[in-house]
């Protein structure tokens, strides 16, 4: 089993080492896919120099750390831009450091077992992105520093530097050279990887304060979205009846759409939400598939309002009843008629989230006879059987698509995606996994051919997550991979790193392909066959992600493309 980086509790500080510690403060650049401990003294060679190379229109990354053994008031940053010989630069503006912050987290138990949320062993674990400029540090204490650069996609290739002034009582230059290539990575709504992080309206709401769907609440939810737009996401998570998931987040999970029972006994559907709520997210830059859950809940109840009774209602029905069929087949027609009026009828789904294929079967049927072209996702097992009427497939990672499943299904548009959750100890996105896993998922894809990767989870938060990732119910971080700001996490940060050299790899292959280059294609394939998920039981994810970066780096530089 590999080992989780993670940061140690207070106790277990190391008084002697920080004694031994020669000068009272240290700043240097580390390793971003290493969470550092918030109170022992670094185990790494300073480094007073980062070196990276980025295409055009990447987004690039690294962290720094400043150490002391003294209390320092304020510790702030200063960045300058970055410049080449011929006087081009890379903007300031393009460059942005922020504090990290540590939040308790706990470990992985097999099987998802519920929990109180002080079960297990638990510890800080560096994650946060924060966004403020400027701090206290106390002695005896690390504090790391993200620094992030986008670079232009217009810009010249060539060796641009700079530097981040670290202001702790005194300055601290480190000196940053960023070497563009001729290369340039499209933009994220151009990338063909297939992100589907379920967002968590609701969870907006209280964590801010506000009351669900206000004017208010939709212009706190702006920027998590666009955010999540910048990472590539192509699908917008609608709920189309109460609780699809039975209520397995902290938050209430609200339906889009009213269902009413009339007095005499006609069904009324209002779609004014859904629709709001939809174009909103559009408008934020999300506007690829709109994914809806459920027909199949985990909990087969179903609520709606009785204008009889004057009340909600729950009613239960299995997926084999005929009040299941008439239920669904009655809301459907409906459905159908009001996506076609509004043109969005063939960029939705009706999606299930691992479901018995029992069920499957009998929510395909009754949507196929309403109307053929009816979209379905699912996320869950592969059922051979039932794959030609999944459109948006997302299999569990454990699984595989054959190769002439995969190729036919590419062939015909259909998004193939694996997914991973708790059911996985690695690679996973937990606020104690290794960071190095999220970008390891990139490369994963790529190796085995799958369009993209599915996460139950963008920001269903826990109670107080700006402290506290653990839930009873999961590993710590699972429920959600960003933080109430909105604030990044080193998690996302390295997830968006993945997804960067996935695009990276399939232009690659593209020109490799085109061109005839077999002896170079045949070197990248060998170098994808070594993302496999039962490595990971003896080599961290760290290690065949820096020895593939290491070896592909020759790659983006040969004289072919």
């Amino acid at each position: 089993m590999p080992p989780t980086q993670i940061a140690e509790d207070a106790s277990s500080v190391q008084q002697e080492e920080w004694k031994a510690l020669k000068s009272e403060v240290s700043v240097s650049f580390a390793n971003s896919n290493i969470r550092y401990p918030q109170n022992n003294v670094p185990k790494i060679s300073f480094q007073k120099q980062w070196s990276v190379m980025a295409w055009k229109g990447e987004k690039v990354h690294t962290q720094l750390l400043v150490w002391t053994k003294k209390d320092i008031n304020q510790v702030s940053f200063k960045l300058t831009d970055l410049v080449n010989s011929r006087g081009n630069r890379i903007a300031k503006e393009n460059i942005r450091a922020s504090f990290v912050r540590y939040v308790m987290t706990d470990q992985y138990m097999p099987g998802c077992p519920k929990h109180r949320i002080n079960q297990y062993d638990s510890a800080w674990a560096e994650d946060i992105i924060d966004v403020i400029d400027s701090l206290p540090m106390k002695s005896n204490t690390v504090q790391p520093v993200w620094l992030s650069i986008k670079v232009p996609s217009d810009i010249s290739a060539g060796n641009y530097a700079g530097a981040i002034i670290i202001n702790a009582e005194k300055k601290y230059k480190l000196d940053i050279l960023v070497r563009v290539l001729r290369h340039t990575l499209p933009p994220p709504e151009k990338w063909s990887f297939d992100l589907d992080l379920w967002q968590h309206p609701a969870s907006v709401a209280r964590v801010h304060q506000l009351p669900l769907w206000s004017a208010e609440h939709f212009e706190k939810m702006r920027p998590y979205f666009e955010m999540l737009a910048k990472a590539g996401q192509k699908n917008i998570t609608t709920s189309i009846i109460n609780e699809p998931w039975n209520h397995q987040t902290f938050d209430d999970f609200p339906s889009l759409i009213k269902w009413v029972k009339k007095k005499n006994g006609a069904w009324f559907y209002d779609y004014s939400l859904f629709d709001k709520y939809v174009s909103f997210v559009m408008d934020c830059g999300i506007k690829e598939r709109i994914n809806c859950y459920t027909m199949i809940p985990w909990e087969l109840s179903f609520k709606y309002y009785d204008e009889e009774t004057e009340k909600d209602t729950v009613v239960r029905f299995e997926t084999k009843s005929a009040e299941y069929k008439m239920f669904w087949s009655n809301m459907l027609k409906d459905f159908t008629k009001h996506l076609k009026e509004k043109k969005w009828f063939s960029m939705t789904s009706i999606s299930v989230d691992e479901r018995p294929l029992e069920d499957m079967k009998i929510a395909i049927g009754i949507l196929k006879e309403i109307d053929a072209d009816w979209k379905i996702a699912l996320a869950g097992d592969y059922h051979p059987i039932i794959e030609e009427e999944i459109f948006d497939y997302s299999i569990a990672s454990k699984s595989t698509f054959s190769d002439k499943i995969l190729t036919e299904r590419k062939k015909l548009g259909k998004p193939s995606t694996f997914y991973t959750c708790c059911a996985e100890e690695f690679p996973n996105g937990y606020t104690f996994s290794s960071p190095a896993d999220h970008v390891w998922i990139g490369w994963y894809a790529a190796a085995h051919g799958f369009t993209g990767y599915l996460r139950w989870a963008f920001n269903s938060w826990t109670k107080n997550p700006l402290a506290d990732s653990r839930y009873t119910a999961w590993p710590a971080g699972d429920t959600f991979q960003i933080y109430p700001g909105p604030r990044s996490s080193i998690r996302f940060e390295k997830l968006i790193e993945g997804i960067q050299d996935f695009e990276k790899i399939r232009i690659l292959k593209s020109i490799y392909v085109k061109g005839g280059h077999q002896k170079e294609l045949d070197q990248l394939m060998k170098l994808l066959d070594t993302f496999q998920i039962e490595s990971l039981k003896h080599t961290p994810s760290l290690n065949t992600v820096i020895k593939a970066k290491q070896s592909i780096d020759k790659l983006y530089n040969a004289p072919l493309i």
